[in-house]
């Protein structure tokens, strides 16, 4: 099974792509969501949690993220400790979640995007995540597909969905690695940019990956 990530900083369109992807027959695994998911369910995750940030990290066993962002914000050697808890166990999921991929029938797992099975095997999975690079998640996948965007597009689609203020979103874009960053590490670029077609972009990745499965 051929692993593909697909990475991309905030407003890059990252996860319209893996929707194109899902539409495809791809299943895509949102390392964001997942993480959430195992910090609120997975026993020996939450206990190393608790143990780093103390018992309020969690409210009637539920994650309190607003109470684990007060933190961590501005304490950087803190955030890598609570990354270096989360990031492998997200590492592993994802392992397991590919293996039931390849392995097919009633095991195939669930896509975190729309997702259309095919009768035929799939011939890659999708990783999805902001921090593929920086969290160390390239090393889970075979091809790294980085999706880039214009800085005003960017910060005008966040301000447009999130109701942030365009202050507020270019100081969280500043945190983030920049799209050329990025594009000098991955495999392919699909540029975002509202002129180019995305859909033959994703198209022709698609083709590519798929052929690489049938060598």
């Amino acid at each position: 099974m051929i692993r593909i990530g697909i990475t991309g900083g905030i407003g890059s369109g990252k996860s319209t792509v893996c929707r194109l992807f899902g539409l495809l027959g791809i299943p895509v695994y949102d390392s964001d969501r997942r993480a959430h998911r195992l910090m609120n369910e997975e026993p020996v995750l939450k206990k190393n949690i608790a143990m780093l940030l103390g018992q309020k990290a969690y409210h009637n066993g539920l994650l309190d993220r607003a109470w684990i962002a007060s933190q961590v914000f501005g304490d950087k050697m803190l955030l890598v400790q609570l990354n270096g808890l989360v990031h492998p166990a997200v590492g592993r999921d994802f392992l397991r979640w590919a293996a039931q991929a390849e392995a097919g029938g009633e095991d195939f797992p669930d896509s975190d995007f729309p997702f259309i099975p095919q009768n035929s095997a799939v011939p890659y999975v999708i990783l999805e995540s902001a921090i593929l690079i920086e969290s160390g998640f390239v090393g889970y996948v075979e091809r790294v597909v980085a999706v880039s965007s214009p800085e005003t597009l960017r910060v005008s689609r966040v301000v447009a969905r999130s109701g942030m203020n365009e202050t507020a979103v270019r100081e969280r874009m500043s945190r983030q690695m920049t799209d050329e960053a990025r594009a000098a590490q991955a495999n392919h670029v699909i540029t975002n940019d509202g002129r180019s077609a995305l859909i033959e972009q994703v198209l022709l990745l698609h083709e590519r990956f798929s052929a690489m499965r049938a060598r």
